[in-house]
């Protein structure tokens, strides 16, 4: 049996490789979904009685994307087609950073809405949903009436709404 000594830095090295690699696993790079396909960078506003969705979709059709809601659910689903170009003896690629293939995004919305009276559109490679609040989702004025002191004059008085 033999006897060898204990080095504390031999594990210690070890160790900080092991988190490096986990973390390094662990995370997905910005512009990729897990499963390898382009995500789909969303800006989502409140806009009166309706939820504004705007995303860029640069050099696709409108054929090209679906749209569903169900409830306060939204997927955007759609695929971005790569165009050949021939490849003669004398080209080759430099630089290759454009993403083609699928991508989908879903997200929660803070409330329901009306999807039979959604829109969508594109302008300049920008997509643009337009999503109409259901009635539960929308602000309304409570009144308040006098209590015990004789008053019984009703009064409004303005219900803020907890802002997204």
């Amino acid at each position: 049996m033999s006897v060898s000594r204990w080095d504390p830095r031999g594990d210690m090295v070890s160790l900080r490789e092991a988190m490096d690699s986990l973390v390094a696993e662990s995370f997905v790079r910005p512009g990729q979904a897990a499963g390898g396909s382009a995500a789909l960078a969303l800006d989502i506003r409140e806009e009166g009685d309706n939820y504004i969705v705007t995303a860029p979709v640069p050099g696709m059709e409108p054929d090209d994307v679906e749209i569903t809601v169900l409830g306060d659910s939204l997927r955007i689903r759609g695929e971005r087609r790569e165009k050949h170009e021939e490849q003669g003896q004398n080209n080759r690629w430099l630089v290759r950073e454009q993403r083609y293939g699928v991508f989908e995004r879903s997200v929660r919305l803070p409330s329901t809405v009306r999807a039979d009276e959604a829109n969508a559109e594109f302008k300049d490679g920008i997509l643009t949903i337009t999503l109409p609040k259901s009635e539960e989702a929308k602000e309304r004025r409570i009144r308040v009436r006098g209590g015990s002191s004789g008053q019984n004059k009703p009064q409004e008085v303005p219900v803020e709404s907890g802002g997204a």
